[in-house]
């Protein structure tokens, strides 16, 4: 039987990493592209543990520019191809609207059109976002499938069109390409201006006394936070099924920054209001207050469950920043 290759765009992300490692040990060979950069030594920081089985498979492309797509896709010949790489933050893409819309956006196109030109039989993931559906809330008070989009931020509208023309080309080109509608995972290797790492990092510091204060945002903002190890699960699920389609993957569970805040800082024995300050600059020009996803479909077409709690993630997250300072003392 022919041994299965995958090609990740954006394979040292956090989300990009945790996939390497499961389909490692679903028997793939895993191939990742790769932006240059010009501090090399920290690009591939969160692929270490698997570093040494896919350094040979690591290829620089960029979503931006075709005939590196078609490069990687000549050289990895994947069966499947998951899409994470993105200008991913939020708060950011007010800063960086035209990249964020391009890379975001007109990136998923140019991966699709090479897919379409090197392979059509290809089997694509893409990753798309709550943040697509903006304020807009079913009565129940869940997003699912069907709830419309109307996102708030130029992240979401990029994300918007990346999911819109997925669709577009699994009509028109029969390409087997499913959305996973994504809400907030985190981990120990999110990155640290995310706000959940961002608290527990600095929680941390300020229980070793390496720092004194917190500044955030809207602490009112709630979120479907889940694992990211439990979402990247799901995105293999959704391609072994005999249909694409697109699936929200959430926990089902809602919790605001303030009981992010808390439940850290009770962890760590400090009372937080002592230690956490609000700061304008931290707030979107247009907010977006509640996210919950009713994730139902997935777990009925896959069967697909997360092993992670709000909690869980949380303590495995303080885990790693208390071993970190400890053993960098």
């Amino acid at each position: 039987m022919e041994k299965k290759r995958a090609l990740i765009t954006g394979i040292n992300g956090q989300d990009g990493s945790y996939l390497a490692e499961f389909l490692l040990e679903k028997g793939y060979d895993v191939f990742g592209t790769v932006k240059r950069n010009s501090v090399s030594e920290n690009q591939t920081s969160r692929l270490n543990s698997v570093y040494d089985k896919i350094k040979g498979n690591l290829i620089y492309a960029d979503l931006l520019d075709v005939p590196s797509l078609i490069h990687a896709l000549k050289i990895s010949d994947p069966h499947e191809v998951y899409n994470l790489a993105a200008q991913s933050h939020v708060r950011i893409s007010f800063d960086q609207p035209v990249y964020t819309a391009q890379a975001t956006g007109i990136g998923t196109l140019n991966l699709l059109e090479s897919i379409r030109i090197h392979n059509p039989k290809i089997r694509m993931y893409q990753a798309s976002s709550s943040e697509m559906f903006g304020n807009s809330i079913d009565p129940d008070g869940f997003q699912r499938e069907t709830t419309p989009m109307n996102p708030v931020s130029p992240y979401g509208c990029a994300k918007v069109f990346s999911y819109n023309i997925c669709r577009n080309y699994r009509n028109s080109y029969n390409l087997f390409v499913s959305n996973g509608v994504l809400f907030n995972h985190e981990s120990p290797r999110r990155g640290v201006n995310f706000v959940t790492n961002k608290v527990v990092k600095c929680a941390v510091e300020i229980k070793m006394g390496l720092s004194k204060e917190l500044i955030l945002g809207n602490l009112e903002a709630t979120r479907d936070w889940g694992h990211a190890k439990d979402y990247v699960k799901a995105m293999w699920m959704m391609l072994q099924l005999d249909k694409p389609g697109d699936y929200v993957c959430a926990t089902g569970k809602s919790h605001s920054v303030t009981d992010l805040v808390g439940y850290v800082f009770r962890k760590l024995e400090l009372y937080w209001p002592d230690y956490v300050v609000t700061d304008p600059k931290f707030l979107r020009p247009e907010e977006l207050e509640d996210l919950k996803g009713d994730s139902s479909k997935l777990r009925k077409d896959t069967g697909w469950s997360p092993d992670y709690t709000f909690e869980t993630m949380l303590d495995e997250m303080i885990g790693y920043w208390i071993a970190h300072y400890t053993n960098n003392k």
